[in-house]
């Protein structure tokens, strides 16, 4: 079983910047898709960024420019960077894996949560 964990909750500023790191346990083969979701209340949870093995990545457009996603293979750990934060950021957010686990068994794993709030 893959388990994710989160770190990087934080309270701030307009126009300030968190990091967020997801790191992973259990038998892992690969990694095709690590990604960053988020949530904010009364609204359904959506794609922030993800980044395939191969280093592609994609954006929502409401961070582009502003948020960047990185992943170290090695460590199998994705982090984001994000600066120039909005309180319209303000949300929970989970990494997610999608891969594959010995005995060729696909997952697709998240992380617990960690909560953001952007607010003066």
């Amino acid at each position: 079983q893959v388990q994710l964990v989160e770190s990087g909750v934080g309270l701030v500023q307009p126009g300030g910047s968190l990091r967020l790191a997801c790191a992973a346990s259990g038998m892992i083969i690969s990694i095709d898709v690590m990604g960053w979701y988020r949530q904010a209340p009364g609204k359904q949870r959506e794609l922030v960024a993800s980044i395939t093995s191969g280093g592609s990545t994609n954006y929502v457009d409401s961070v582009k420019g502003r948020f960047t996603i990185s992943r170290d293979n090695a460590k199998k750990t994705v982090a984001l960077q994000m600066n120039s934060l909005k309180p319209e950021d303000t949300a929970a957010y989970f990494c997610n894996y999608q891969g594959v686990a010995p005995g060729r068994r696909n997952f697709d794993s998240w992380g617990q949560g960690t909560q953001v709030t952007v607010s003066s």
